[in-house]
């Protein structure tokens, strides 16, 4: 069974409401305006009208990454990088937000002193070189990692783990 467009209004105006994207106050005014442009639109569907296609120009995304600054294409807000939590304000995530704007995969929404700032501690870090460092400092000294049947057992692994500290303060010593 088809809904009326009163129904179908009405239906859009309460989840707006329920959202918190609506105050009760101004309920009536946007359930008016609701009905209003769903009824213009099935008049223009009747008459074969073709739907008004938006004059505004395709965005710049590149414009919008600057060397201090990148701004929301959404909202126009400008940050250091655009994070997942603002993102999500407008219903959003890295992913879509790159799909709807045409933005690479690979371009970071971040401000190009914040990306150049990140790779260079990346550089100077060598994180890589340390996890291979650390791996096998682990497995000289003997400590791999747990098995889950050992996490079960604290006992064992407190007296273990005890047992590691006296014998590194008797080579100390």
């Amino acid at each position: 069974m088809a809904q009326s467009l009163t129904e179908i209004a009405k239906d859009l105006t309460l989840t707006l409401v329920e959202a918190g994207r609506l105050s009760a106050e101004d309920m009536p005014d946007t359930l008016q305006k609701t009905h209003a442009i769903l009824t213009a639109l099935k008049a223009q569907e009747a008459a074969g009208t073709p739907m008004p296609v938006s004059d505004a120009p395709p965005v710049n995304w590149r414009k919008s990454i600057t060397k201090y600054a990148v701004a929301c294409l959404a909202c126009g807000q400008t940050f250091k990088q655009l994070s997942r939590r603002h993102l999500q304000v407008h219903g959003l995530d890295g992913r879509s937000y790159r799909a709807k704007y045409g933005i690479p995969r690979t371009q970071p929404l971040a401000a190009k002193e914040a990306t150049a700032r990140r790779r260079q501690t990346a550089a100077e870090v060598k994180p890589w070189e340390k996890a291979l460092a650390y791996v096998q400092t682990q497995e000289r000294d003997g400590n791999t990692a747990p098995k889950p049947e050992a996490e079960t057992q604290t006992d064992t692994a407190e007296t273990t783990a005890k047992g590691r500290t006296e014998e590194k303060l008797r080579r100390v010593v």
